[in-house]
């Protein structure tokens, strides 16, 4: 096991922070990096990434927005050219399942001969407990357009295990992991076992694009209401219906169920109305 020093880009995402808490459970220290770290680390700034990668053997690297969005592969390219030349073993790439951006993202690292790890996640269980969906989740509604596709919701604490495991372990070098939960599901199901866990009412509303770019923009913005109603009509195709076996092949067990989400959610506050 190496104890050189483990870069982490994106350690205050959800994914991120798990993977330095899994690390650190483990003994190591990793350098865990973003915009208001020390030393900063800004998507937007490239002037000391090769900083970052002095000495560092293996690195976990999530991209900001989202590896769909405009200029991601230029980032990405730009990146693994800095950490190849600082000597860089492998890197761990946190990916998007049936996005196509952010393939070519994972095949401009599979094919700059560095080691790597993709992890091409589905949709997130914890977006309903700590991202975009829990707003809905409180008010009762998780609005989406979406319409009934399936989709295999996928624990976070199982991608940062293995995002973990990667960083440590070469058996992972030059893997790429279809990351799932252990089955379909609508939105509607989710809402369902949301409601079953917390005790709130809630309820799916599968809406039109347009509807959900508008609701989208009057938060944040008309450039991040573009991305996710590209992403959601990108993804929810059909092309995700599908269970995949990359927690399985990397942790040698099966992925957490939504269910045990919901259970866990519940019980530590995440809809826990304010009195």
């Amino acid at each position: 096991m190496s104890q050189k020093p483990i870069l982490i880009i994106g350690a205050t995402g959800k994914v991120g922070r798990r993977v330095v808490a899994n690390l650190t459970t483990a003994g190591h220290a990793p350098n865990a990096v973003g915009r208001h770290s020390a030393l900063p680390f800004d998507w937007q700034d490239r002037s000391n990434w090769a900083e970052h990668f002095g000495g560092v053997e293996t690195a976990y690297v999530s991209y900001y927005p989202d590896l769909a969005a405009p200029g991601a592969g230029e980032d990405i390219t730009a990146l693994v050219s800095v950490a190849k030349a600082a000597g860089l073993k492998r890197m761990v790439l946190l990916s998007g399942r049936g996005e196509s951006g952010a393939e070519r993202c994972e095949n401009i690292l599979a094919t700059s001969g560095l080691g790597y790890t993709l992890l091409r996640a589905s949709w997130f269980n914890q977006n309903f407990s700590e991202g975009m969906l829990q707003p809905g989740v409180m008010a009762g509604l998780v609005a989406l357009p979406a319409a009934m596709r399936l989709e295999p919701f996928i624990d976070i604490d199982d991608i940062a295990e293995i995002a973990a495991s990667a960083l440590l372990d070469d058996r992972h070098n030059n893997q790429r992991y279809e990351l799932t939960g252990p089955r379909l599901m609508t939105f509607a199901d989710a809402a369902s076992e949301i409601s079953a866990a917390s005790g709130l009412d809630v309820s799916y509303a599968p809406i039109s694009p347009e509807d959900f770019h508008a609701g989208v923009s009057a938060e944040a913005g008309s450039d991040v209401a573009d991305l996710l109603v590209a992403l959601c009509q990108e993804v929810f195709d059909g092309r995700n219906e599908s269970i995949g076996d990359g927690v399985m092949r990397a942790l040698g067990r099966p992925p957490r169920d939504f269910a045990e989400f919901c259970r866990q959610a519940a019980a530590g506050g995440a809809w826990k109305k304010a009195a």
